[in-house]
């Protein structure tokens, strides 16, 4: 499942999320996978598509990786990037909090 275009209005995407089997994970999923592309475009210092002088990398697709969450199991569209060496938000793990 990928919400590609962003001018949906908020009813719509609501509607889309709704149908979904688990429309609280399909929101998570969603808003994950628009993090990772805003990661990536301040990264490259360009949005999809553009040209422009300051860019540092290019995309080069998207690799599906799955992410286990509390809500479920979700498989996400992972930017892929050329000339540039980057770890998405969601594949750092931190591992100074512990439980007691």
């Amino acid at each position: 499942m990928a919400y590609q275009n962003s001018t949906l209005s908020l009813e719509q995407m609501l509607l889309k999320f709704m149908s979904e089997q688990d429309p609280m994970l399909s929101m998570l999923q969603w808003l994950c996978e628009q993090m990772m592309e805003a990661e990536v475009t301040a990264k490259i210092q360009a949005q999809k598509s553009e040209r422009t002088d300051t860019r540092t990398g290019y995309r080069s697709g998207y690799r599906v990786r799955r992410f286990d969450t509390r809500m479920g199991t979700m498989y996400l569209f992972v930017p892929k990037l050329l000339k540039v060496v980057m770890c998405p938000f969601l594949s750092r793990r931190n591992h100074g909090l512990k439980q007691p």
